[in-house]
C-alpha cells in the first residue's frame, strides 16, 4: 500500500482491490495454460467475486487472458457497456430472459438442453445475427448441462440450426480442488466421450482453477479461471497466489472498562480485568459473518488483537488490553496476510465455509472499493 493511501481518510467500509496482485495471479495462470496450448478465460461473474467485474475484467486481459466469463447475460452486457470487446461466455439465465441484446453484442451463450437452445434461436432471428454457442454436457456435478441420454439430441440441433455457430463444448469439474479425487478422471473420460459426438473442432473446455494448477493434462483447448486469480488457492498446496483483497475499517470510538463488565448483545464475553477497548463501525450488514463472534481477529495497532463480544448488525468491538490506540487508526480485519493479518481464508475456515464466500459477501452497498495499481 502506498504511504498517500494509507495516510488518507478511511470509509466506514473499505474493500482494497490489489490489481497488480491479481495481474500477478492471471500471469502465472495463463502460463500454466499455455505450456499446454491452452488459451485463458478469467471468470469475473458475481461482480469479480466481489472484487468489481470492470476492472478485474480489464486487469486480467492486461495479464494476458483472453476470455472472459459471467454467469448471467446481464453480467456480460456489464463487461461489453464498459468497453470491452474480448470474447465473453454467459451461461446461465432463466428461460425467459431476452437474449437478443446478447446476440447483437456477440456474446457468447451456452446452452444445456433443446429447450435453452430453442430460446438461443429466437434471439438470434430477433438480433438478426447468428448466436455462438458453446454446449454443456452434465459429466458428474449434476447441477447444470444436458444428461448424456440427452446429449446426442442437442448437439443434432445445434448442428442443424443455420441460426447457431457451435463454438464451444464444455463440462465443469465437482472435486478438481481434491487432488487425486476419482471423479475427476470419471468426469474427464465422459467429457471426452461426448466430445466424440460433435463434429469440426469446437473449443473443448473443462479446466477450472484447480484443474488449471494441478491438471494440465486437462488443460484442453481453454481453461476458466476463477477463485485462483483473485488470489486464494483451491488446492491444499502451496501455490504462488497472491490474494487481491483487503477489507479494512477504523477505529470510531475507544472506551476503558472494568473487569467484570461484560460487552455487546447478549453479554457473551466479559472482561477477567480492566482493559481498553476500540468500537469498529462494521458488522454484518459489511460483510463480517455473525459467527465470527468472539472468534475473530483484528489487525490494529501493528499486532492481532482479539473481537469480543457478538459481532452486531453495523460494529465489533475489539479488546486493546492496556493499549490505547487513536481513534481513527486503521483496523484491517482480513488481508494478504503478509503482516501477520487474518485472512479471507482464515475466516472461512473458522466459521466452516469457503473463502469465495467471505470475498463474494464484500460485494455490498456500505462496503466502498479502492483500486491499487490502476493503469
Amino acid at each position: 500500500m502506498s504511504p498517500a493511501m494509507a495516510d488518507r481518510t478511511l470509509p466506514r467500509a473499505e474493500a482494497l482491490i490489489d490489481l497488480d496482485a491479481l495481474r500477478h495471479n492471471v500471469a502465472l495462470l495463463v502460463a500454466r495454460a499455455a505450456a499446454s496450448g491452452a488459451a485463458t478465460m478469467a471468470v469475473v461473474k458475481a461482480d469479480g467475486y466481489g472484487h468489481g467485474a470492470l476492472p478485474v475484467a480489464r486487469a486480467a486481459l492486461e495479464a494476458g487472458a483472453t476470455w472472459l466469463g459471467g454467469c448471467s447475460l446481464a453480467e456480460a452486457l456489464a463487461l461489453r457497456a464498459g468497453g470491452i470487446d474480448a470474447p465473453v461466455l454467459s451461461w446461465l439465465d432463466t428461460i425467459d430472459t431476452d437474449l437478443a441484446p446478447g446476440i447483437a453484442a456477440g456474446v457468447d451463450l451456452s446452452a444445456s438442453s433443446t429447450r435453452e437452445l430453442g430460446a438461443i434461436v429466437e434471439g438470434a432471428r430477433a438480433a438478426g445475427r447468428r448466436a455462438r454457442v458453446h454446449l454443456k454436457i452434465d459429466t458428474g456435478l449434476s447441477r447444470n448441462g444436458a444428461p448424456a441420454a440427452e446429449w446426442p439430441a442437442l448437439v443434432a440441433a445445434a448442428s442443424a440450426a443455420p441460426e447457431v455457430e457451435l463454438v464451444g463444448v464444455w463440462s465443469h469439474l465437482a472435486c478438481a480442488d481434491e487432488p487425486g479425487h476419482p471423479s475427476v478422471d470419471l468426469q474427464a473420460a465422459r467429457f471426452q466421450e461426448a466430445c466424440r459426438v460433435v463434429d469440426g473442432r469446437p473449443l473443448r473446455h473443462l479446466a477450472n482453477s484447480a484443474a488449471t494448477l494441478d491438471r494440465p493434462d486437462l488443460h484442453l483447448d481453454l481453461v476458466r479461471v476463477g477463485i485462483a486469480m483473485y488470489g486464494l488457492n483451491p488446492l491444499p498446496r502451496p501455490e504462488d497466489l497472491r490474494p487481491v483483497m483487503t477489507f479494512r475499517s477504523s477505529v470510531a470510538l475507544t472506551k476503558r472498562i472494568a473487569a467484570g463488565e461484560s460487552v455487546s448483545y447478549g453479554h457473551t464475553w466479559t472482561a477477567s480485568r480492566p482493559t481498553n477497548l476500540a468500537l469498529v463501525p462494521v458488522g454484518y450488514a459489511d460483510g463480517v459473518p455473525r459467527l465470527l463472534s468472539n472468534r475473530m481477529q483484528v489487525w490494529l495497532g501493528g499486532r492481532r488483537r482479539p473481537v469480543v463480544g457478538r459481532v452486531c448488525m453495523d460494529q465489533i468491538v475489539v479488546d486493546c488490553g492496556d493499549d490505547r490506540v487513536p481513534v481513527g487508526e486503521e483496523v484491517v480485519l482480513f488481508g494478504d496476510g503478509s503482516r501477520g493479518e487474518p485472512t479471507a481464508t482464515e475466516w472461512a475456515d473458522t466459521i466452516g465455509t469457503i473463502d469465495y464466500e467471505i470475498v463474494t459477501g464484500m460485494y455490498r452497498p456500505r462496503v466502498a472499493r479502492t483500486y491499487l495499481g490502476v493503469r
